[in-house]
């Protein structure tokens, strides 16, 4: 029965909006995006409350929503890290350590709908200010991300290029709206019209269309020094979308792996990272 549910909830939305896209084509856009854009996990989980209360920091004020920071101290260079969709700080916790080794001073925060920040939703322009934000204030000189937080750093230095940072490290991070877009109208079955509709309505909204969002063609203006990990056989962000990246980033280098998945939270991973900001 739960099977059932699971494959009759999605065309029914689906449904839900083709039709009511003919009623009122803004409201159903509008509805459709806060779906796409609605955090479902990711909160701080009672297993990672004591790690994260060593590292608060600030509640940073951003369009609207709290964000918690974190800070691990250090006497060296500034490193800001950026988590993925439906995660929180918590998943940084073994880069951290060898951070903390290598005696880095760690700046991170939970994105909007995260870990101990507050809200409902998250979309790259949001993550993008909360982002922004968090650069002016902290003026980190290295940048990690993970899968969308990868993606966010991106973005960032396409639309505000920052002389101060140095080097960005970017994990399993997707490349293309177009495609995630494609994926969600797979998934829920909306008409091409009404698809065109959507694409109207985030034109109007952020002032771009789903397929110029595109970190890829972003990363022809990018000089800081890249390391990009993606591994092949990742099911959540395909290999290729890194692939396109580094094709574009002149000073990248792509780390390919097999078999570590999405997440990357390995020893070898963690140690690649420390050796390319050192180094």
């Amino acid at each position: 029965m739960k099977k059932l549910l699971t494959k009759i909830l999605p065309l029914a939305y689906g449904q839900y909006f083709n039709v009511y896209s003919l009623i009122s084509s803004k409201k159903a856009a509008h509805k459709a995006f806060n779906l796409f854009c609605t955090v479902r996990r990711g909160k701080v989980q009672p297993l990672q409350v004591d790690y994260l209360e060593q590292g608060k920091n600030e509640l940073e004020h951003v369009a609207n929503h709290q964000l918690q920071s974190y800070h691990w101290p250090g006497k060296k260079e500034t490193v800001l890290l950026v988590h993925g969709w439906e995660s929180n700080t918590f998943r940084w916790r073994n880069l951290i350590k060898k951070l903390q080794e290598a005696d880095f001073n760690i700046i991170a925060f939970d994105a909007p709908s995260h870990g101990h920040s507050s809200g409902k939703l998250l979309y790259v322009p949001l993550y993008e200010e909360a982002l922004h934000h968090m650069v002016k204030k902290y003026d980190p000189k290295y940048l990690v991300g993970h899968s969308v937080g990868g993606m966010t750093l991106l973005y960032n230095e396409y639309k505000n290029p920052n002389p101060n940072v140095d080097k960005m490290v970017i994990i399993g991070a997707p490349s293309e709206f177009h495609e995630l877009m494609s994926h969600y109208q797979d998934l829920l079955r909306f008409s091409n019209r009404f698809m065109g509709i959507l694409d109207d309505y985030i034109l109007n909204r952020f002032g771009f269309k789903i397929h110029e969002f595109s970190t890829s063609k972003f990363s022809q203006s990018n000089t800081k020094k890249g390391l990009l990990f993606h591994d092949r056989f990742d099911a959540v962000a395909t290999y290729h979308a890194s692939e396109q990246v580094h094709a574009n980033w002149k000073d990248s280098t792509l780390v390919t792996t097999e078999g570590l998945g999405h997440s990357m939270h390995q020893e070898q991973v963690n140690g690649q990272i420390i050796e390319f900001l050192e180094g």
